[in-house]
């Protein structure tokens, strides 16, 4: 396929706003006292007040308000889904079940800020203390965005060359442009935030040299690469990664990206969605979903299942894959029935294989999109950190860790959540490091 095609066929899928589109829709807006859409949203933004800013011509007031509440409102956005959360609360859903295009005017006001580079972010008067944040994705830059507008120096160091982390790498290429998203994290540095790219910690500087060099420490690392499938035959050609899959799409030339005619996605959150889609897009010509638990329990957002449905992707409910099949290459894939037991520790029914179920999904590539995995090498060479089943045990008020000094945030101390909750978590470990220099000069 031309690469010009492959290219229009990734270009992202809501076009932005126009002045009298935004006009006319922030001009539905009910500006409800107490309003249940900012009650929805993780990151707390006033919907209301960025709204009335736009309705009233103000859009570089409406932008400064959202990035005052959230570093990354530009990204959120595009990648929030607006429809289970701030939309989804709207009280016009149930007056005449079109609610108030939230996410859409979000990203009217920041683009607006991004494309006419705006000065609405300041630092704050320099306070002497030094902070070392560890990682540069969503969670990294909201903290020391946070710390810098509150006067304290701010270094970040990030494994990688690039940064952004999943912001960056693994967002789904259709959702948000790679361009926007660092033109979004270039107005966060213009803060005065320092950033040391491909430095990894313990490798190239040992974790306790930062823990005495800085004041605090800010771990944000998220989380590693997918879980395993753990069956016969993951190492053929044509097994790939996930979230690797989704980065060759943001990073690669599409064309360049090799993609099976017949592939099956194992997994059933978001990111096996994502990942069926691009499929999908590259050129695939039969692309299936396969999750061990049936539609109900499925973790991916409806939205999501909805539009890959209609990309032509087909979903395999309750079963599970059991040895991938081939010599060298996949040439198949066999699986097993499931039924759902009772819950387990998840809350969810629990998956059973159906003896004598089997059968055999002929397919030439497997995409394994399981979730990610802790960076234990990582987390268990901090002398004296707490961790409950791999993640970073923190206080939900502060974001303090059981180490003095440090703070985390993000996946690697929730397990995972949106984009928004891991901006969200690093503003709130900002805060908690800000009072505990205030506590130690009183």
């Amino acid at each position: 396929m031309p690469v010009k095609e492959l290219e229009k066929r990734f270009e992202p899928m809501e076009k932005a706003m126009g002045e009298h589109e935004a006009l006319a829709e922030a001009g539905r807006c009910l500006f409800c006292y107490d309003a249940p859409c900012s009650a929805a949203c993780p990151a707390g933004i006033s919907v209301p007040d960025f709204i009335r800013r736009i309705r009233d011509g103000n859009i570089k007031g409406s932008a400064r308000q959202l990035y005052e509440t959230n570093y990354l409102a530009g990204g959120c956005a595009r990648v929030c889904p607006t429809k289970e959360l701030c939309e989804g609360a709207c009280v016009l859903n149930a007056l005449h079940g079109r609610p108030i295009p939230i996410g859409r005017l979000q990203r009217y006001a920041t683009d607006w800020a991004i494309d006419n580079r705006a000065q609405i972010l300041f630092p704050g008067k320099t306070t002497g203390k030094r902070v070392a944040v560890i990682g540069a994705g969503p969670a990294g830059y909201s903290c020391a965005a946070e710390l810098a507008r509150l006067g304290h120096r701010v270094e970040i160091f990030e494994a990688r060359r690039k940064e952004g982390g999943l912001y960056t790498h693994a967002i789904a290429r259709y959702k948000i442009s790679s361009s926007f998203a660092l033109k979004e994290l270039r107005m966060l540095k213009n803060l005065g935030i320092r950033l040391k790219t491909g430095t990894r910690i313990g490798a190239d500087i040992p974790f306790e040299t930062l823990l005495k060099k800085y004041d605090a420490v800010f771990l944000g690392i998220g989380r590693g690469s997918t879980a395993s499938l753990n069956i016969p035959g993951e190492d053929l050609q044509g097994v790939v990664e996930g979230l690797s899959f989704l980065e060759k799409t943001r990073s690669a030339e599409l064309d360049k990206i090799s993609i099976g005619k017949r592939v099956v996605v194992v997994g059933g959150g978001n990111t096996a969605v994502d990942a069926a889609i691009a499929a999908g897009r590259l050129g695939a010509l039969d692309v299936m979903v396969l999750y061990r638990r049936s539609r109900a329990e499925m973790p991916a957002y409806k939205d999501e299942q909805k539009m890959a449905l209609v990309e032509g992707v087909r979903f395999i409910w309750l079963a599970a894959p059991v040895r991938i099949l081939g010599e060298k290459r996949v040439g198949g894939l066999k699986c097993v029935r499931m039924r759902l037991s009772d819950a387990d520790s998840s809350g969810r029914p629990r998956p059973v294989p159906i003896p004598g179920s089997e059968f055999t999904i002929e397919c030439d590539m497997v995409i394994a999109a399981l979730g990610q995995v802790y960076l234990s090498d990582i987390l268990s060479g901090i002398h004296g950190l707490k961790l409950e089943n791999g993640r970073v045990v923190v206080n939900n008020k502060t974001g303090a860790t059981s180490v003095e000094k440090l703070f985390a945030g993000g996946d690697c101390a929730t397990g995972g959540g949106e984009m928004v909750d891991a901006v969200a978590e690093g503003i709130r470990a900002a805060r908690g490091i800000h009072e505990s220099f205030l506590m130690k000069s009183r």
